[in-house]
């Protein structure tokens, strides 16, 4: 998922009346209602979450969309769905190469020895067996290109090498960090120096008359051993490490500080050199990819649905703990309360866990798009998609009146668990890029829960230190537990939520009507989507 982006709306923050500290008790049962109390204490006293995030993250580890893992996170749901007596299918969408990650290693050879911080991408192409040893350059500064003559000429000696085609840091020091212990001049000095080496990286492209976007492809032609580049996240030894951008040679991800050392001494003359394999396996044909629906069966309206929602895939530099193993781990947590405590829900209890997510909601989408059935009896959908925080906000995505059913179910669930919660209203249609996006887009109400940042955007959103050790147990233990009791109270409700979208604001970027995103029709097959 991408980080999420406030929207213009005005947050009202539901709180308790008298302030009590945490408990772990629900003393403040405004309702006095027993199932409430139940699904409470099973959820505080009783979490099974950090059992399954150890499987999932540990054993089980990164879940790339259509891989051997991603499948056998789906084989695990249903095998723990079905030891519950709870109703479960691994529900095929579509196709999918299977990427299998082997042995990557970077050693910088010359002038000296070193072992480098690097990681393949996704999808990368391998090195020949064995390896490839090379010299190591990087685009010229652009006073040494001139223009798009110099750029084709220097494009003409790139063959056979590693080419550097990401920008390099002048520091890989947090900029929190220099301004935590530099006066303001010495700052002020470090912000200037990395703002002018982003200029610098600019200007080579603008003299080269090319975008960063179009120079792997033209490092392919020339042939190119390989590209290396960095994607710094910003904070102490984390990258964000996705999908390559080229598929036809060998993609690393270099460390933030051995992509400097590495930059540093090609712009200096200095002859780096260096050592890659890179070991993967690309099956040849497509897999089936799914996702895995579980049901409890309303006993009195079967026919309209309360959903939670998460996205089971992830990026494979880490462990895919916080994104998104903690909102997987979340609704399946939920779902044991739920079973044990509500087993006989007045409306049906469905959970969905996408595969396809980061490859853009496909599992996601494909589902909307095959159930209109469900789309139509949706009472409302629960997502949770950004980290091990506590959930802090409901988006209600411009659905004007849900706001009001939203208030109405916290109101009868302990404030201890809501106390911290603002609900975004009126909000307006906008992509969030995560998986209640494909509800929204069909006027189905589709709320995305957003938790406390925890650190997630620098330090482990799509990095390569997105591992269990970085999930909170007290937080995805009170998310589980806050979502089945939204469930519970969306089950219960005798109303519908209403479907009334608010007329689109006025854009201050346009001075036009903001324009609600329209649902993508999602790819069915590796063929299918666009690939590096």
């Amino acid at each position: 998922m991408k980080t999420h982006l406030l929207v213009p709306c005005l947050a009202v923050a539901l709180t308790a009346s008298l302030a009590t500290p945490r408990q772990s008790h629900a003393q403040d049962n405004p309702t006095g209602d027993p199932v409430v109390q139940r699904i409470y204490d099973e959820g505080m006293h009783h979490s099974q979450a950090s059992h399954f995030a150890q499987t999932l993250m540990d054993s089980i580890g990164p879940r790339l969309t259509g891989s051997a893992a991603n499948r056998a996170a789906n084989s695990w749901l249903l095998g723990i769905y079905k030891s519950w007596g709870v109703e479960a299918k691994n529900e095929q969408y579509g196709t999918w190469r299977d990427w299998t990650r082997g042995k990557s290693t970077l050693e910088l050879v010359s002038p000296r020895y070193r072992v480098l911080e690097a990681t393949m991408y996704a999808w990368s192409a391998t090195t020949p067996a064995g390896g490839v040893t090379a010299d190591v350059v990087i685009i010229p500064a652009a006073s040494q290109i001139g223009d798009s003559v110099g750029f084709a000429r220097w494009l003409q000696s790139v063959r056979g090498k590693l080419v550097l085609i990401g920008e390099p840091q002048v520091t890989c020091r947090p900029d929190s960090d220099i301004r935590a212990w530099a006066d303001s001049a010495t700052y002020q000095h470090a912000v200037w120096q990395r703002d002018s080496a982003a200029q610098d990286w600019r200007a080579r492209f603008a003299a080269a008359h090319i975008s960063n976007r179009a120079l792997p492809a033209l490092l392919v032609r020339a042939g190119v051993a390989g590209v290396l580049s960095n994607s710094w996240s910003r904070g102490w030894g984390v990258d964000k490490i996705q999908s390559a951008r080229v598929a036809d040679v060998p993609s690393f991800d270099v460390s933030c500080e051995d992509y400097s050392l590495l930059a540093r001494l090609a712009s200096n003359g200095q002859g780096p050199r260096v050592h890659a394999i890179a070991d993967a396996t690309l099956a040849p044909t497509e897999s089936p990819v799914f996702n895995t629906i579980a049901q409890i069966t309303g006993s009195e309206k079967p026919n309209e649905y309360v959903m939670l929602s998460a996205h089971l895939d992830s990026w494979d530099s880490g462990s895919g703990a916080t994104d998104n193993g903690t909102g997987t781990i979340t609704m399946l947590e939920a779902m044991r309360i739920l079973k044990t405590e509500y087993p006989h829900p007045k409306r049906t209890i469905l959970v969905g866990h996408w595969s396809g997510e980061e490859e853009g909601d496909i599992g996601s989408s494909a589902f909307a798009a095959d159930h209109p059935e469900i789309l139509k009896g949706l009472q409302a959908l629960f997502n949770q998609d950004n980290g091990t925080g506590e959930i802090d906000s409901v988006q209600t995505n411009g659905f004007v009146n849900a706001a009001s059913s939203i208030a109405r179910w916290m109101s009868r669930m302990p404030a201890d668990m809501t106390r911290n919660i603002s609900v975004m209203l009126p909000g307006v249609a906008h992509d969030e890029s995560t998986d209640s996006d494909a509800f929204d887009c069909r006027d189905a109400p589709g709320f995305f829960l957003t938790s406390s940042d925890w650190s997630y955007t620098d330090y482990t959103w799509h990095t390569n230190r997105d591992t269990y050790d970085k999930i909170n147990f007290d937080n995805v233990k009170r998310n589980a537990t806050l979502i089945a009791l939204f469930a519970y109270e969306a089950s219960e409700d005798p109303t519908f939520v209403s479907r009334t979208r608010r007329v689109p604001p006025i854009s201050s970027r346009t001075n036009q009507p903001m324009r609600a995103p329209e649902c993508s029709v999602p790819p069915r097959s590796w063929a299918g989507a666009t690939r590096p």
